[in-house]
Formats: C-alpha cells, sequence, structure tokens
C-alpha cells in the first residue's frame, strides 16, 4: 500500500468511527461478546435500516465481522487491533471532552473488559504491581516477558505460560486505558488472566455493559496473590455511558 492509499484508508477509518451511531455500535462489542444487528440498532438508537446501512459499512472497512449461524447474524469486531485504536482513541477523546470521564459510572472505571483482556484502575494497579514485584520485565516498549517469578506466580494462577506462548499473537504488551491514561496488561497473558479472574469468580460480568464486578473472593485473593489491598467502588448504575450525541441517521 502506498502513501496516497495508506492516507485514503486511514479518513475513510476515521469517517466510519466518527459517526454517533457507528461510535455507539463499535464501543459496545468491545466485550468481545458478538451481538444481532436487531440488539444493535437498540444500542446506537437508530432504526433496524439505519442499523443495516452501518453494519454493512463498518463491515466493508474490516472494522466488523460477520458470523452467520443458520438463521442467526451476528457482528463482532474484526481483531482485537480494532478494540485497541477504539481504545487508546478514547484516550485522546478525553482531552477534548473533560466531562466524559464524570459522566462515567465508577463500575466502569474500576474494572471492565477491553477485547479480551481487563481494562479499569484494578487492571492498571495489577499491571503495574507486577511491574514493581519483578514478576513482568520490559523487552521494549511494547512488550514484556516474565521473570522466573513471574513464571511461579503464573504456575500458582493456574494459567500455562507455554500455551500461551504459543499462539499467533503478542504474549504480553501495554495497553493504554482510557479511564486511567496508563497502561494496563494486553496480549495472551493478559487474556488469561481475565479468564482465571472469572473462572475463580474474582470478578463477574455484567450482561448488558462492559464493566466487571470484583467479589469478595477477589478482593482476597487477588489482594493476596498480587499483595495489594483492593476495595470495591460504589455501585452506580451500569449501563456503559457516553457523552450525549445529535441525533443523526445518515450512512
Amino acid at each position: 500500500m502506498n502513501v496516497e492509499q495508506h492516507d485514503i484508508g486511514v479518513s475513510q477509518v476515521a469517517a466510519a468511527i466518527a459517526e454517533p451511531a457507528r461510535t455507539k455500535i463499535l464501543c459496545s462489542l468491545m466485550d468481545g461478546h458478538a451481538r444481532t444487528s436487531t440488539e444493535l440498532a437498540a444500542i446506537a438508537d437508530v432504526s433496524a435500516s439505519t442499523a443495516s446501512a452501518h453494519l454493512a459499512k463498518l463491515k466493508e472497512l474490516a472494522l466488523l465481522r460477520l458470523h452467520v449461524q443458520g438463521r442467526h447474524r451476528y457482528y463482532s469486531l474484526a481483531d482485537k487491533r480494532v478494540a485497541q485504536a477504539l481504545e487508546a482513541l478514547m484516550v485522546i477523546g478525553q482531552n477534548t471532552a473533560p466531562t466524559f470521564n464524570s459522566r462515567t459510572p465508577d463500575r466502569l472505571q474500576f474494572a471492565r473488559t477491553c477485547y479480551d483482556h481487563m481494562a479499569g484502575t484494578l487492571a492498571v494497579l495489577l499491571h503495574d504491581r507486577m511491574l514493581e514485584k519483578g514478576w513482568l520485565l520490559e523487552i521494549d516498549e511494547q512488550a514484556y516477558r516474565l521473570s522466573d517469578s513471574g513464571e511461579a506466580l503464573m504456575e500458582r494462577l493456574g494459567i500455562e505460560v507455554n500455551d500461551l506462548n504459543t499462539l499467533r499473537r503478542r504474549f504480553a504488551c501495554p495497553c493504554l486505558d482510557w479511564s486511567m491514561r496508563r497502561p494496563h496488561l494486553g496480549g495472551s497473558l493478559g487474556a488469561a488472566l481475565l479468564q482465571t479472574a472469572i473462572k475463580r469468580k474474582w470478578v463477574t460480568q455484567d450482561l448488558d455493559s462492559r464493566a466487571l464486578a470484583l467479589t469478595a473472593l477477589g478482593r482476597k485473593e487477588l489482594g493476596a496473590q498480587f499483595d495489594l489491598t483492593l476495595a470495591q467502588p460504589t455501585v452506580q448504575p451500569i449501563r456503559e455511558q457516553r457523552p450525549p450525541q445529535p441525533a443523526r441517521d445518515v450512512i
């Protein structure tokens, strides 16, 4: 792809994401779950026909993936890179919309999913603790590796590090967190840590948002494993909130 084609591609993707209804659709899929066009139309607050047009455009630009199961059609983010790009845009967006952070429920800021790994205050605390303890070591600005003591920690948590190294994705990397504006842990290790936390019932997933709730067991066992004192935020409405957007039904 030459420079001109690259510029055109960036502008097309930026224009697609800039449409408020499409932004809502994309952000709603950042929890890694697939949803139907009917569900996404309700989330974006647009008609079914308008949602279909938006979904077709996002699929055309390779931002969404369509899954067909019999008569059912589901949409998900094309891959983790789309989620990472959206998370980065949220960080930039806070600089131009200072009221955004105050409108976001505490639970969503405290812990949420970022595609297939954990984000929010809790995730940043765990990331920082792993670095402080020397469990996680920087290879460069975009990659981490585990130390011997870090591998021992993962073994205690039941995470098979050797299996993660065989996956066709980065093992461990920083992912910029939009609410904290600091990195949390991404990559296959970050995904495995989230799945372990869910399996062990340290966190529970909300059904209608990306929010994660830290359980009493999670406060005790995560705190013990990572040598942290963890607190649960005050409960607020858990549906994801975003800055008010003008109503637009455009393609």
